[in-house]
């Protein structure tokens, strides 16, 4: 996301860069053009400076902890907020209060699109807020950030994040369906390569590329994970108090989540979403790698 602002953005000042391990930011500012970011030393140093302030996190706990350090770090008021982060809906309702009581505007900002994405300014941005407030942060999304953008303005900041946990299950249900074929279509003889030809030729992009991972090894193989376990579940978790909050179930992901846990225990902290493919070989008899 910065790298898309920094490279396509049509702003006068650097963008500013904090990030806890300072080295990441360090390298990252070096792949560019000396004026274009400057690294802070701390979030304090970084909002005095700042009239736009982009958060985007793993948990509703770290934001809220970042949220208070912005809040600790002085005047805020006048600045805009774009908290990008998926996090319950409550948590971000409860934050935006705490902003606008200091003075600060705020936009629920959550973005569809894994890591590949984001590199290439191909997120899917979902913007809700304030109307003024919103059209503030779209001119980093769309065109910059964003192949495009949701807007929500004038909806209530909760809005914006029911979104992003709905459509967050369905990529869950998408990895479900895609383990639970392609291991069908292994043990009845069809074979793998039959179906995964339909997928690209039904279901193009997300499902064709998750099919790929899966079959590549990859969800085994991976070092560091694309989509952790644990963040997966984390969105699970929110999607079913949302549905119990609003007296429904989303029984596509109890399966799906119990599977997560499965990969949970299995692979832990490098545990990706596609393990659900591993488990759901390893209850039809298969090894849970699939070499």
């Amino acid at each position: 996301m910065c790298k898309n602002i920094v490279e396509k953005g049509d702003f006068e000042q650097p963008l500013l860069l904090y990030n806890r391990t300072k080295q990441r930011s360090l390298e990252f500012s070096e792949k560019f053009p000396s004026g274009k970011t400057e690294v802070v030393d701390s979030i304090a140093a970084g909002v005095a400076r700042a009239d736009i302030i982009f958060t985007i996190l793993a948990k509703d706990d770290v934001v809220e902890a970042v949220a208070d350090e912005i809040l600790k770090a002085g005047d805020v008021k006048g600045k805009l907020i774009v908290e990008c982060s998926t996090i319950h809906p409550e948590t971000t309702t409860r934050l935006a209060k705490t902003f606008h009581d200091r003075g600060a505007e705020f936009v629920a900002g959550p973005v569809f699109g894994a890591p590949a994405m984001a590199e290439i300014g191909q997120l899917v941005g979902v913007l809700a807020g304030p109307t003024e407030s919103v059209q503030r942060a779209r001119p980093y999304f769309k065109g910059v950030m964003s192949r495009s953008d949701i807007d929500m303005s004038g909806e209530s900041y909760e809005r914006a994040l029911q979104l992003k946990l709905v459509g967050n299950t369905f990529i869950l249900n998408m990895v479900e369906q895609l383990s639970e074929g392609l291991v069908l279509a292994e043990k009845c003889g069809l074979g793998t390569k039959y179906l995964h030809d339909f997928v690209e030729n039904i279901l193009p992009g997300p499902y064709a590329a998750y099919s790929t991972r899966i079959q590549s090894g990859a969800y085994h193989r991976m070092a560091y994970p694309l989509f952790p376990v644990d963040l997966a579940r984390k969105d699970a978790r929110h999607a079913l108090s949302l549905a119990e909050a609003s007296g429904t179930r989303l029984r596509n992901v109890e399966v799906a989540d119990a599977h997560l846990a499965q990969v949970q225990e299995h692979d832990g902290a490098k545990g990706d979403i596609a393990g659900i493919y591993g488990v759901v070989r390893q209850e039809a008899g298969l090894k849970y790698e699939n070499n």
